[in-house]
């Protein structure tokens, strides 16, 4: 159930959370939640059956915890937690109604949610009618979308007063990740170009972006006159070997995406996400290491880089932390915001409470 107002980052109420999915995201989120000194794990829900009955604790590299994972979500509707981090790959809107009217709050890095006035009109009734019912909040939030589209430009923005264009660029070298579904299937690399998987991932992304992106346009008093969208793909030069296999010449070595936000004609803010696994490209797009560039024309003009600073062997254990960490760092906060839909804009600055877990 919600509360009046916004706790203390160094509260000592303890957070009862259940941990809604265990991929990549949700196995770091369950990880921090029984690390966190502010929480307890009530519950664990998992997709898959091989997953159920085994300890929280266990299915993230943990010593036993006590809590089971389980498949009922009656189960985790009787638990009566504070707050669920729903991590799924999809949403299940029957599930995520359920929660809500239950009065649990809920936390996701869904994309659904960062801005109610672009939502399906249907979904959005339903969500808000439920936390309606339920007395509680959803927040939707993570590393991007959410913090480099969200945070960092309305901090960025707070010393503007005038803004003529915002760009993000995130880089993604992905040529250290061993997962040859996700890359050559998935993401389409060491493959021959393909213009209807391209428009997919240009739709996917617009959809994914779009929002969060108007959403800071609104909250300092700017509009989009539209949002448009565009990806191109470069291909290798050469033939590389990289983690997941083998990249041909002439193949797919990296995939750019854009999306803008137009005002009068021009882009106000844009988003453009450079994924590849070689730089030994047909194009010259001056790629960077994994991280985000942040450029801001104004009035107090900022070009900013933020470089994730971990070495190829432990990416995969560390990058998922970018996105799960803002979302249990949040669920404070979305506990104690109104019920509703609840944007960035509408909660207050996110402030971790990094103090070390006390034994229990």
């Amino acid at each position: 159930m919600s509360e009046s107002s916004s706790p203390s980052p160094l509260s000592t109420r303890d957070y009862r959370v259940v941990q809604w999915a265990t991929g990549n995201i949700g196995t770091r989120s369950l990880r921090a939640v029984i690390e966190h000194p502010g929480l307890s794990l009530a519950g664990l829900y998992v997709y898959s059956d091989a997953k159920a009955g085994r300890d929280a604790g266990e299915l993230c590299g943990l010593p036993p915890t006590g809590v089971k994972a389980t498949r009922s979500i009656d189960y985790i509707l009787a638990l009566a937690a504070d707050c669920v981090l729903y991590m799924p790959q999809r949403i299940d809107v029957d599930d995520l109604c359920r929660l809500l009217e239950s009065g649990t709050n809920v936390v996701t890095t869904r994309t659904e949610f960062h801005l109610p006035a672009r939502m399906d009109p249907a979904l959005r009734r339903r969500i808000e009618d439920a936390c309606q019912r339920g007395g509680s909040s959803i927040h939707s939030t993570g590393s991007s979308p959410g913090f480099i589209t969200e945070a960092v430009p309305l901090a960025l923005l707070s010393i503007q007063r005038r803004l003529d264009c915002l760009r993000i660029s995130e880089y993604a070298d992905c040529s250290s990740r061993d997962s040859p579904e996700m890359i050559f299937q998935i993401m389409g690399f060491g493959q021959a170009p393909n213009p209807q998987a391209e428009a997919g991932r240009v739709h996917h992304l617009r959809e994914a972006f779009g929002p969060s992106m108007q959403l800071v346009a609104e909250a300092v008093g700017l509009t989009f006159d539209g949002l448009e969208a565009f990806g191109e793909v470069a291909l290798a030069r050469h033939t590389a070997t990289i983690a997941a296999g083998v990249i041909e010449a002439g193949t797919v070595g990296a995939l750019r995406t854009t999306v803008c936000g137009m005002h009068r004609g021009k882009p106000l803010l844009s988003f453009t996400a450079n994924w590849f696994v070689t730089r030994d490209l047909d194009k010259d797009w001056e790629l960077r290491g994994d991280g985000w560039r942040v450029e801001v024309d104004g009035d107090a003009p900022l070009d900013m880089h933020l470089h994730f600073t971990v070495a190829p062997e432990h990416k995969a254990a560390t990058t998922p932390g970018y996105t799960a960490h803002r979302a249990v760092n949040a669920v404070p906060y979305v506990c104690a915001a109104a019920a509703g839909i609840r944007t960035s804009v509408e909660m207050p600055q996110i402030i971790a409470d990094l103090r070390e877990r006390a034994a229990r």
